[in-house]
């Protein structure tokens, strides 16, 4: 056998080793973190697909699962057809609160007059005309709780105060100091909003820290010594007041003399004349 023989064999060798049409099939959800949704409003899904060609799927279902994954709390939600269509086609569903549909490699799931039976996972399933599927998933929870007992406290060692908040969703974080947006002269703020290092020397004045989210907010202020340059900058206007006043006095009383300086020379001048007639 020569080499030219050999090659070519390897090369058909390694050419069988790959299927002939294999699928590249995949699907996420946009929102990969724990979506919260306030009770009443309609939950969105969206779902991207990714496929060799859009007529490489078949069917696309939803399902929704306890966070507890319990197989008798798994139910089906709505099935699509796959295609490549031009405009949407809407999914079959048996709820009435639940409506799909598929349009250009994207799946849109819409759960209207959300409660809170309708928690848990929720896992888009995308399966190839060659049977092979692909599942993503996200966990939907209710939107239920506002801010509650916010407090500050300080961690003198590290120069920082710390927000505490009990059991609020989503929680959101904002420090304030002397009811103004805390800056970098004043402090750094941790990622996570909770935490201020307060650079400003020595830590003084009022620091609040207010906590909201879509249900409402509270705040929770700290209180230091009073800042020094409040007190300097105050006694410094006091004292430019004092001297302008002081100025504006003296001023007048050397007009006034002056004043009383020519009247009395006018009146010697008259008495000078008056004898020398």
């Amino acid at each position: 056998m020569g080499l030219l023989d050999f090659l070519c064999w390897r090369i058909a060798t390694l050419l069988l080793l790959f299927p002939i049409g294999q699928e590249c099939l995949s699907v996420h959800i946009a929102n990969e973190e724990p979506l919260y949704i306030i009770p009443g409003s309609t939950l969105v899904l969206r779902a991207h697909i990714e496929s060799g060609s859009p007529e490489e799927v078949s069917a696309v279902t939803w399902e929704r699962e306890p966070e507890s994954g319990a197989p008798e709390g798994r139910a089906a939600l709505a099935a699509c057809p796959g295609g490549s269509p031009q405009l949407p086609v809407q999914c079959a569903s048996n709820r009435a609160n639940v409506r799909a549909s598929v349009q250009q490699q994207a799946s849109v799931l819409h759960v209207s007059g959300y409660a809170a039976a309708d928690a848990g996972v929720y896992a888009v399933t995308v399966t190839g005309k060659a049977g092979k599927s692909s599942t993503a998933r996200c966990i939907v929870r209710e939107y239920a709780e506002a801010v509650h007992h916010v407090s500050v406290s300080i961690n003198v060692s590290h120069s920082s105060l710390v927000c505490g908040e009990a059991w609020g969703t989503e929680p959101q974080f904002s420090w304030l100091h002397e009811r103004d947006a805390v800056t970098g002269n004043v402090g750094r703020v941790s990622p996570d909003g909770a935490t201020l290092v307060v650079t400003k020397v020595p830590i003084c004045g009022h620091f609040t820290c207010v906590v909201s989210n879509k249900l409402g907010y509270s705040s929770a202020t700290y209180t230091a010594a009073p800042c020094e340059t409040d007190s300097i900058s105050g006694s410094t206007v006091a004292i430019v007041c004092l001297v302008v006043l002081q100025i504006l006095a003296g001023g007048l009383a050397f007009l006034l003399w002056r004043r009383y300086q020519k009247r009395n020379r006018g009146d010697r001048l008259r008495e000078n004349m008056d004898e020398n007639i």
